[in-house]
Parts: C-alpha cells; structure tokens; sequence
C-alpha cells in the first residue's frame, strides 16, 4: 500500500508547516485566543486566499477537490500550531453537511461565501441529553403552514456564538431517539429567536449554548429529505471525528518533541535529566506510541479516501487509541516538564488543554471501543 502524499498534498503540507513556522507561534496564537471574536479574521482571509477553506470541497461546488488525505495534512499541522481558527467547525462540520445534503440551490446561496472566508458557520447538534448518540434529538421541528417552527436546545456549539449560518438537526417526527424522522435546518444565526449563550473553552476556543424559542423557517431551509438528515449527519461527523484525531496527532508529536528537546536542557544534580535512563524509557514509550497513532491514523485515512466499508471501524480504533496511548503521551509529557508543564506560560499546557477537549470530541475512547466491537461483530 502507498502512503505517499502526492505533490498536490505535499505542497499542501508544506505551505501549512511553513505559515505555522513564520506567522502562527505560540505567543500569537495567545493573543488570537484572548480577542473578542477568539480568532483572527485576518488569519482566515489569508485561510481562503491560500484555498485552505476550499480544499474539501468539489470542483462543481467552488472547491478544489480534496478529501481526507489533504484533511489530514492541514489538521496536523493545526495540532502543531495550536491553531484557533474555526476550521472544523465551518469547513468541516457546516461545510461538511451543506456538501452532502444542500440542494444546488443552496449550495450556490451559501457556499461561495464559506468557501470565500466571508460566512462564518456552525454545526448545532449536541444536546444536553444526547452524549454521543446522534439520534438522540429532543429539538422539534413542527410543520406550520409553508414552513416549519424550531422548538429546543443545543449545547456545546463550536463556534456557535459568531456563526451567521447555523446548521441545526431537530425532530419532525418520531420517538426522540428514533434513527428516522430527523431533518436538518439552515438558520440565520442573526434570528431573534435564536438566544446564543456563547463562551471560551478550557483549549482556548470558542463554543455556545444555543436555545431556539418559536424559530420560523420556510421549507427552502431543509437541507436534503425530511425525516432523512441522519445519514449525512453521521458521515461528517465520520470526517470530523477523523479531522480531530489527524490534529491529536499533530499535537502528540509536538508534545513528545518538545519533551525530548526540554530534557536536553534541564539540568538536575549536574547532568540533563536526559541522561537518566529512567526518563529515556518513558520517552520512548511516548515515541511508540506516537507512531502507533500515526499508522492507524494512515490506516483510517486511507480507508475514508477509498470509501472502504472499514473506514469507520478504523476511524473508531484511531480514536480509542487517541485517548488510551495518546493520553499517557500528553500526561508523560507534563509530568517530564514538573510544575511549569501545567503553567500558562508555557505551551505544553495549551497542548494538554486542546488534547484533553478533543478526546471528548465525537466520541470518547470507551463509546469508540464499543462501536469497534459492535462494527467487528456485525462483519463477522
């Protein structure tokens, strides 16, 4: 098997690395983090004029062809940078679900301006009841007249609080946790009835709660079937789930580099800390486990491009393995730093914030470990 990027994704990757090296250090990355919006608009002009928030999105549509191999460099390389940006949620949650189930029609309304860098947008599908099942919508959507009225309550919303489009699965009908009877809404984020509570995460983003008291839409805001918004619902979250565990790995990386350098340099009863053997054998366990996230995240990269009926097997192990050898890497990593690793000032916190958020993202080890067992199962 292959796992060589092509000149396309290589020079896709190395414009990433190098706007991370030269323009997104740490200390920038601080300051973006602490503005009102907690992002730069500068930084995502320059996100569309590089062609980053085209890049998974189809040549029809405006985009420039990408999939899950270009995912996977950029994000990695977000891990590396700690980057704040609201990627995932406009590219790859809002964007993921408009490319699958937005009418040309749609299309043409919203996506020029996403992909351009001038909307931005938000996935509303969390609630407080759901945890990790998608079908777990309590939110209605009742039928009145020519459209539909949006009764419920979303939690947790990335980038939910500066959206202007707001992307929101509700019930239309049947049991709350019933697979079928789910639609999905395209709301102006700017409606009155939408009430948004929005506020700063622990990693140094931005999220919101978001309740929508008699939301009026017209029949033009459905994205795709009525009753049938689960199935794309899924598969984006598929492509963000493996998007988030593409900049775990960027981030583990770092976080494993940055300890061995550090031990480099930490002088403890005369030599570097270094230099005890002890130390050196939980280095190496960190290495190995790094690589051991790097080969199943090519693994389940692969499998997602190819559209193999093993992708999301793959993409669950990937997961499980985040937050099971990924978590001793970024706890081995503090401990080796001693009390600073867990100071503002310094950069392995921020990575162990970012870390710890997104093990809790679309899934978490044990939720991952039972899809696996229930996906081995069933093609047994």
């Amino acid at each position: 098997m292959d796992f060589s990027l092509t000149d396309e994704q290589s020079m896709l990757a190395d414009s990433v690395e190098r706007f991370i090296d030269n323009d997104y250090d740490f200390d920038t990355r601080q300051r973006i983090a602490a503005s009102e919006d907690g992002y730069s608009r500068e930084v995502w002009e320059s996100f569309a004029e590089l062609g980053w928030t085209a890049m998974l999105f189809s040549e029809s549509d405006g985009g420039l062809d990408g999939g899950p191999v270009e995912m996977m460099v950029m994000m990695e390389q977000f891990g590396r940078g700690l980057v704040v940006e609201p990627f995932l949620a406009t590219v790859v949650l809002a964007g993921g679900l408009l490319k699958r189930a937005a009418s040309p029609a749609q299309k043409e309304r919203w996506l020029p301006a996403l992909i351009g860098g001038e909307m931005q947008a938000a996935l509303a599908f969390s609630e407080p009841q759901s945890r990790f099942r998608l079908s777990d919508v309590a939110t209605t959507a009742r039928a009145d007249g020519t459209g539909y009225v949006l009764d419920g309550c979303k939690s947790v919303v990335p980038n939910g609080g500066g959206a202007d489009l707001l992307i929101v699965p509700a019930r239309t009908s049947g049991e709350q946790t019933e697979r079928d009877g789910i639609t999905l809404f395209a709301l102006s984020g700017q409606s009155e009835a939408v009430i948004r509570t929005p506020y700063p995460t622990v990693d140094g983003h931005r999220a919101a709660e978001i309740r929508l008291q008699g939301v009026r839409v017209e029949a033009d805001a459905v994205l795709g079937r009525v009753g049938g918004g689960l199935e794309p619902l899924e598969a984006t979250i598929e492509d963000a789930t493996l998007a988030v565990c593409a900049e775990a790995y960027g981030i583990l990386r770092s976080m494993q580099a940055k300890t061995v350098e550090y031990s480099k340099n930490r002088i403890q009863f005369g030599v570097p800390i270094g230099s005890f053997q002890a130390l050196q054998h939980r280095m190496v366990d960190m290495l190995m486990a790094c690589e051991q996230i790097r080969s199943l995240l090519l693994r389940a990269t692969i499998a997602a491009a190819s559209g193999s009926v093993s992708a999301q097997q793959a993409i669950s192990a990937l997961k499980y393995h985040v937050g099971t050898a990924g978590r001793l890497v970024a706890q081995e990593a503090v401990q080796l730093h001693g009390g600073m690793g867990v100071t503002w000032e310094l950069d392995i916190a921020h990575y162990f914030k970012r870390f710890t958020a997104i093990e809790l993202l679309f899934g978490n080890a044990d939720f991952h470990l039972d899809r696996f067992v229930q996906s081995s199962a069933r093609r047994t």
